[in-house]
């Protein structure tokens, strides 16, 4: 856990972003690069090195695969509108997202943990697979008896929110009990990830 952590923290400073609350506080205190010399002025990037770079930074958001990304990007590229849109507001509706958005985990790491460990019900029903696509109308929650342990209490609550962006409208939660609908589809505009979507189609498209 110990060894994750850090490279998470590593991982935020080479990224120029908090993948997590912890990376957050070591990167207000050490907002450069990792390594002796991170504070060194650093040359200036290719052009390929700028969209690499945020297409890392969109994936490690969502802490998915490259095969999984690669995956989302064709699937946006043959969907009508702007390519880069349609790829985040794809990846916004996965499970693991989603769970996060809510409130129920903390860090995405976390909301894919309670997934994949048959926390979570969708329309009732146990999902245990972190890229289930949600659609809009269908609910989340967290199954009844995992409800009283410690870990959801805790995100019940509402501990969880002081390190969360505010819930999205596309999201309606009842975080009490543990409860979040997808009412739309998200809209680029709200989904809370920093990333430049046309830098990622460029990516690609090379």
């Amino acid at each position: 856990m110990a060894n994750r952590s850090r490279r998470q923290v590593r991982l935020s400073r080479a990224l120029g972003i908090a993948l997590t609350p912890k990376a957050a506080r070591y990167f207000e205190r050490r907002p450069y690069a990792p390594g002796q010399h991170g504070r060194a002025r650093r040359r200036q990037e290719s052009d390929y090195a700028v969209r690499l770079k945020e297409k890392q930074r969109l994936r490690a958001q969502y802490g998915i695969r490259e095969a999984q990304m690669r995956r989302a990007f064709e699937e946006a590229l043959r969907a009508e509108g702007k390519t880069g849109s349609n790829l985040v507001e794809l990846l916004e509706m996965r499970l693991d997202a989603l769970v996060l958005r809510s409130g129920f985990a903390r860090t995405i790491a976390q909301a894919r943990q309670v997934v994949v460990h048959r926390h979570i019900l969708v329309d009732g029903q146990i999902v245990d697979r972190p890229s289930f696509r949600v659609k809009p109308g269908q609910t989340i929650q967290v199954k009844p008896k995992s409800q009283t342990t410690v870990p959801f209490e805790i995100a019940a609550a509402g501990v969880h929110r002081d390190v969360l962006a505010p819930v999205p409208a596309y999201l309606d939660v009842e975080l009490e009990r543990l409860r979040a609908t997808l009412v739309r589809r998200p809209e680029r505009a709200e989904v809370p990830v920093v990333c430049d979507d046309q830098l990622v189609v460029e990516y690609y498209s090379r």
